[in-house]
């Protein structure tokens, strides 16, 4: 028998609101641990939780930038359950009455074409502690770490309606992408600022029954969570083929050993509306005002550059793939260069070097002109593309503008038509055989001569003039 898998996830994204949830302790990650704490957050007798603007705000933005419905009412419940980085025995979540319903996201299938996946709601809670497991001398210990409890969270909810370990990690790569232009989150799998669970069950081919799913967690990148998804649907096949039940319970991916293992039962603890924190009221108005607030999203700015600057759709998806990209293309173009060699550069060679390097990327306008420096001097013939790249490099290295790299480092083309013609007459004299290729109709070998040509220029001819003497002198 034949099966298809039946995929949702649960995304818990850390909002980077300035302070957590409930309290005015710093949302900082990565300090000292237990610095940055208050009778609130470490849930002392008596505390009463304070609500914040800023993590409504961010949270909004979220649910705006899915094609949420915000609820114009939403509540706080106390999730009960008992763990030992959450003392007060309950988290504050919205289970009840969340913030928004609905919503999609548009990703592009493995067939290349556009597939809608739906959101069922994004509620609001705060996260728990963290416990750090450590080992002094032979007893091992656990330490608890409070910087982490109360930061703002949303939890995004989706439908089932994912078909393979593909369609996941395009939601998560298109999510990503949207969250982080409206700036509500920064959205690493890696430091921890997202957080995937997965819910994968099988059912016979042209069924429509959801059937009993399992639970995946600890992934901490998205080609964890394919990986996780795709071991899951081959355990579950297997265990359906010999007639083996699949029970609920929860899994925990294992990295190293590229398998899911047993966690725990699945269970679900009570969720009682919380009497602490008020109603959240939301208006028309208020909401037209936070809508009005966000950028232009990725899929718009797609179609625009493909209209306005003529870029492939490749090209536009490539130069939205993230807002800081975006808006340094436009930079880069708005100085006179060329929309397509531009995105091309800053793709082939300017991001790869950044990661290469370990560089920070900037936005700068004294960035962009850099690099479009660079542009022109190539579009003018100036540099050649090989100069052009070492030309970049040095931008890492110095506050020089691009002119007075090359000029300092000799990078300027040599296209001085005498010049390169004695070149090509020393290129022919030493490379009879191939000159003979060519002759007889290999036509291939003009690109040998024209790179022994380049050699004996030490890199500076200019290759398009290079060819077309040597086409001349070989006729």
């Amino acid at each position: 028998m034949a099966y298809e898998a039946v995929i949702g996830i649960e995304i818990h994204v850390q909002l980077n609101a300035a302070t957590k949830m409930f309290c005015d302790c710093p949302n900082r990650p990565g300090d000292d641990p237990n610095t940055n704490i208050c009778p609130i957050c470490l849930w002392l007798p008596g505390a009463v939780p304070r609500f914040g603007l800023e993590t409504l705000e961010k949270a909004i933005q979220a649910c705006l930038a899915l094609d949420c419905e915000v609820q114009p009412r939403s509540a706080f419940d106390q999730k009960v359950y008992y763990y030992p980085d959450l003392p007060k025995g309950f988290q504050l979540s919205q289970h009840h009455m969340p913030l928004a319903r609905g919503g999609w996201i548009e990703i592009m299938d493995e067939k290349g074409e556009p597939k809608k996946l739906r959101v069922h709601h994004v509620h609001m809670e705060e996260d728990v502690a963290k416990l750090v497991h450590e080992t002094e001398g032979r007893t091992p210990v656990s330490l608890v770490d409070f910087n982490r409890a109360g930061t703002p969270l949303i939890e995004i909810v989706t439908e089932p309606d994912m078909r393979s370990p593909h369609d996941a990690m395009e939601f998560l790569k298109v999510l990503r992408t949207q969250l982080r232009y409206t700036g509500c989150a920064e959205c690493s799998l890696e430091q921890g600022t997202m957080r995937c669970d997965a819910n994968i069950s099988l059912r016979p081919e042209g069924s429509s029954r959801l059937n009993t799913k399992v639970e995946v967690k600890n992934m901490n990148s998205i080609q964890h969570v394919g990986n996780a998804i795709a071991y899951e649907i081959k355990r579950q096949t297997e265990s359906l083929m010999k007639n083996d039940p699949i029970v609920l319970h929860t899994r925990l991916w294992d990295p190293e050993k590229h398998m899911t293992t047993a966690m725990r039962a699945k269970f679900a603890g009570p969720c009682i509306p919380d009497p602490t924190v008020s109603h959240i009221l939301i208006t028309d108005d208020w909401l037209r005002q936070m809508a009005a607030k966000l950028p232009e999203m990725p899929n718009q700015k797609v179609k625009r550059f493909v209209q306005q600057y003529d870029l492939m759709h490749d090209e536009a998806v490539q130069m939205s793939s993230e807002r800081e990209v975006s808006e340094y293309f436009e930079a880069v173009v708005g100085l006179g260069t060329s929309p397509r060699t531009a995105a091309n550069w800053i793709v082939a060679q300017l991001l790869p070097a950044i990661k290469e390097h370990g560089y920070a990327f900037s936005t700068s306008p004294v960035t962009a002109r850099r690099l479009a420096g660079v542009i022109t001097l190539l579009e003018k013939n100036e540099i050649n593309s090989g100069s052009a790249k070492s030309v970049l490099a040095k931008l890492f290295e110095t506050d020089q503008p691009p002119e007075e790299i090359v000029d300092r480092f000799g990078f300027r083309q040599v296209s001085d038509v005498q010049a390169l013609a004695l070149i090509v007459d020393q290129v022919i004299s030493d490379n009879a055989s191939a000159v003979e290729n060519y002759k007889n109709g290999n036509k291939k070998s003009i690109g040998f001569l024209v790179g022994q040509a380049m050699n004996v220029s030490k890199g500076k001819a200019n290759p398009k003039f290079l060819q077309e003497i040597l086409r001349e002198k070989l006729t």
